[in-house]
């Protein structure tokens, strides 16, 4: 006798992005200690660690001749290099935790994410704002960390991202943090749902249907 039709679930991948100032690392922290069933993607940089930071916690460090054996090997789902350094996101990790079943969360701007949605078109993208253009600025204003230069410099970065923004799947306004987090982890569980997640279990379905109805 066949086993029973069952949903063997696996995870997402779930890309976040978001200006500067909408809370987007704040929510994920979020929901990463409200909910167990995500991941959250580690990197791979060739910049040294530094004083606190753990190997496979917070990055996974590596020198330049690896990180460009990566690259050749279409290792690394997207990567860029800043301020002399290279910074990628491992494909084996991501597939790994997605093939046990769980969501991992990758925190990238809007160029690597649609080109991750280029590749891999079964993943979610989600791009957090505030409640409006006026709330972003006196958000950035009121973390006291940068000049009204730099916070220039941010808004006008905005207005380059938003057009971006349009070829995410969902939009989330993260105007109260607590409400923000659970529909967030709502709007994730519930892409479960669609049709191209449960192909594997109405396959099964049927198959059982085909051996009850010549029984």
């Amino acid at each position: 006798m066949s086993e029973p039709a069952k949903n063997n679930k696996k995870g997402l991948l779930v890309v976040i992005s978001g200006f500067s100032g909408a809370g987007k690392g704040t929510l994920i922290r979020l929901l990463m200690k409200n909910y167990a069933q995500y991941s959250l993607s580690v990197s791979a940089t060739t910049r040294k660690p530094r004083e606190g930071e753990l190997e496979g916690r917070d990055y996974f460090f590596v020198d330049e001749p690896a990180f460009l054996d990566m690259i050749d090997r279409d290792a690394l789902l997207e990567y860029a290099r800043y301020v002399d350094h290279y910074y990628g996101t491992p494909k084996s990790y991501v597939m790994s935790e997605i093939e046990k079943g769980r969501d991992v969360i990758l925190e990238i701007e809007t160029q690597g994410a649609l080109k991750i949605k280029a590749k891999f078109p079964d993943s979610v993208l989600i791009f957090v704002a505030p409640p409006g253009a006026e709330e972003l600025r006196t958000r950035l204003r009121n973390r006291g960390t940068e000049s009204e230069e730099v916070i220039a410099k941010r808004l006008q970065k905005a207005s380059l991202e938003i057009d971006s923004a349009e070829g995410y799947d969902y939009v989330l306004i993260n105007d109260d943090l607590q409400e923000s987090a659970a529909q967030l982890h709502e709007l994730i569980q519930n892409q479960h749902m669609r049709v191209d997640q449960q192909i594997a279990f109405l396959e099964a379905f049927r198959r059982d249907l085909n051996r009850i109805n010549k029984e």
